[in-house]
């Protein structure tokens, strides 16, 4: 039977569908330097700040479209602007840094590349610098904040904000980036900014998603981490503001701390460990159904109380701006700056939006913390991205006959530390997590429906929830099953996740969440199959669901799909009077092993033919009946002739070892029903 891999996150990279800096090449030389992109090249070189300070803020609206790019880049805007991060105005600091943001994050991943070795970090590390040792000697107000003398604030810190923010970028798309950042001593830099956290968390939490993102899988820089690091993150960890924006902060914190957990003293590891998962926990609580509505609720009451006119003719035009631009659908904006990572706008919000804000960190803290615990309950094991859906079968599982039992040792759970398991019990983390597999509050869809500022939050909720299918898919694999509540508690989980999938007339059709919720019941049935415990899904809904995700284009989900079809048809040839559900998902297995394009599902499909037609006289009938034998004698030299001819490049090496030994069981199963005959 098919292993059941967990998943591990990485930190999401953002979307970006720009053109990539091979692009430049072929844009055709027709411009002339009077083109806008020249022009306001041109002005960067001006003597007077407010002009540098305006091409670079035209530049930052310009490059969100993805057909400038190449124009600028063609002119070597990149050189063009690094200068300015170091500007004496900090106003064309802070736009400049802001133009590059977007470029970054607007133009993909070979932007990135490139603007890495047109050398960018060189003049972004020494603005770094100098915007660390001015935080607590910056004085004046930044243009922003002169009309609001309540609420002063350091300009240096906008211009970190923007530094932080592009750097970000850089460091989650390059790893040459990553180098830089770990030569430069850039991490003592983000500790800095993280700790402004009590009066600027616009700051800090740009600094924590990048702190997130470059402790990563990054061993060097892990190596070299020094006591005032790990305090900085624990004070941040340990405090206590209000508001989801210091939740989504606290919950960031916690994941670099889970990054970094092979660095913490020995004795400080127990004390962490229950801090770092009593934020997630206390994130999970929180119920978004619930909270979203009460903050929509609370924009409508504050507009209204506004709407006499006192306080929008003293509001900012810069609002009123990105207002009218969100009411045409577009993305949320501030200052000209905006992005496309994972479709987050939670950082780029006008003021007079606090409630949208609090809603976005919410959502985002759950997402992040649900990602965290899939993490904690994954092996370290580095095949697990190679192939997350790896076939089984091995010749060393052969019983004496050639056929592979089902992987009993397969089904036991992962090593987790004894700490992090009584952590994750202590605070009822499966529980939390099984209460976020479910469906999106229709209270809370309602409402964000109705505002197109807000409508973005749904598919934020729906991301939410597949993030929780996946964590429960780890957590199962990963977990005893006396501590998940023994039988009564997998049955119960499987009626709950028989009413997600079944619940209406036709299966979900999204990817994302077809891959996260079959990866459930694939890890739920391979536990209730080897335990001997009834489920209550019959096998012709999971064929229903099988059929919905094998006609998807993730590999993974198909995958999934024949491995639940595999575990079902297993534990059916046990049964009496199963002859015809045994021939239904064998045809189907015979389908998808002899027609699909991609060699790992095809070998998926195989594997789970041997499992379900091993052994009992209900499989052999269904096998009679369907012809299994002389199928899979044709079958077979295609699939050696395909092995031989295409695989090579086009799969990892232990992709190609699976299917390598499934070639192995493919000859010997059909040895075996010769046998039969």
């Amino acid at each position: 039977m098919g292993k059941s891999k967990n998943k591990k996150f990485k930190s999401p990279r953002f979307s970006a569908e720009g053109l990539p800096a091979s692009a430049v090449k072929d844009v055709e030389d027709e411009e002339e330097v009077d083109s806008p992109a020249g022009e306001l090249l041109e002005k960067l070189q001006s003597p007077c700040p407010d002009v540098r300070e305006y091409a670079c803020a035209s530049i930052s609206r310009m490059v969100q479209q993805s057909q400038a790019i190449p124009a600028f880049l063609q002119r070597d805007a990149v050189r063009c602007l690094g200068p300015l991060l170091l500007d004496r105005s900090l106003a064309v600091r802070e736009t400049a840094a802001g133009a590059l943001r977007n470029l970054s994050a607007c133009g993909g991943f070979e932007v990135c590349e490139y603007m890495v070795k047109q050398d960018i970090l060189t003049p972004l590390t020494a603005l770094l610098i100098e915007c660390c040792t001015g935080f607590d000697s910056g004085s004046g107000l930044s243009p922003k904040s002169q009309k609001d003398q309540k609420n002063p604030k350091n300009p240096v810190e906008d211009v970190a904000n923007e530094a932080v923010n592009l750097l970000w970028n850089l460091c989650e798309s390059c790893n040459r980036a990553l180098l830089v950042f770990n030569k430069a001593g850039l991490l003592d830099m983000l500790i800095r900014c993280l700790e402004r956290h009590p009066h600027n968390i616009e700051l800090a939490l740009s600094a924590a998603h990048c702190l997130h993102t470059v402790t990563e899988d990054n061993t060097e820089l892990l190596g070299s981490l020094n006591t005032p690091v790990l305090s900085g993150l624990e004070s941040v960890l340990l405090s206590s503001q209000p508001g989801m924006a210091h939740m989504l902060l606290r919950t960031l914190a916690a994941g670099s701390m889970w990054n970094m957990k092979s660095c913490l003293p020995s004795d400080r590891q127990a004390q962490t460990l229950s801090a770092l998962v009593a934020t997630l926990s206390q994130s999970l609580e929180l119920d978004s159904g619930t909270l979203i509505p009460e903050l929509r609720e609370a924009e409508a009451a504050r507009s209204t109380a506004v709407s006499s006119g006192v306080e929008m003719a003293e509001r900012p035009a810069g609002d009123m701006e990105a207002e009218e631009m969100e009411e045409e659908g577009g993305v949320g904006m501030k200052n000209g700056k905006t992005t496309n990572r994972d479709d987050d706008i939670s950082d780029l919000l006008p003021t007079g939006k606090e409630e949208l804000r609090e809603a976005a960190a919410l959502l985002a803290a759950q997402q992040t913390s649900l990602e965290i615990i899939v993490n904690m309950c994954c092996s370290d094991d580095p095949s697990d991205d190679e192939w997350e859906e790896m076939s089984s079968s091995d010749e060393s599982e052969m019983c004496p006959d050639g056929i592979s039992e089902g992987n009993s040792s397969l089904l036991s759970p992962l090593c987790l530390s004894a700490e992090v398991h009584s952590a994750l019990l202590n605070h009822s983390i499966p529980e939390k997590v099984l209460k976020k597999t479910e469906f999106p509050s229709s209270a809370a869809i309602e409402v964000c429906a109705k505002s197109p500022a807000w409508k973005g939050l749904i598919k934020k909720m729906q991301r939410v929830q597949c993030r929780a299918l996946t964590c429960l898919h780890n957590i199962l694999s990963a977990m005893e099953l006396e501590s998940l509540g023994g039988a009564p508690a997998l049955q119960a989980l499987a009626e709950h996740l028989s009413k997600l999938v079944f619940s209406k007339p036709e299966i979900p059709k999204q990817e994302e969440f077809l891959e996260a919720v079959t990866s459930a019941v694939r890890s739920l049935l391979q536990i209730m199959a080897s335990k001997n415990i009834p489920q209550c899904m019959s096998a012709q809904q999971l064929m229903r669901l099988s059929e919905a995700a094998t006609r998807c284009d993730t590999i993974s989900v198909r995958v999934n799909a024949l491995a639940i079809l595999g575990i079902t048809g297993s534990t059916l040839a046990r049964e009496e009077g199963t002859a015809d559900s045994l021939q239904m998902i064998g045809n189907a297995l015979l389908q998808v092993a002899s027609k699909d394009h991609n060699m790992v599902v095809c070998g998926e499909a195989l594997d789970a033919l041997f499992d379900v037609f091993a052994d009992g006289k209900e499989a052999e009938k269904a096998a009679k009946n369907i012809h299994l034998l002389p199928s899979l004698k044709a079958l077979q030299p295609v699939f050696k002739a395909k092995l031989r001819k295409e695989c090579k490049g086009k799969y990892s090496p232990d992709q190609l070892c699976v299917l390598d030994n499934i070639k192995i069981n493919l000859r010997r199963f059909i040895g075996y029903l010769e046998t039969l005959e």
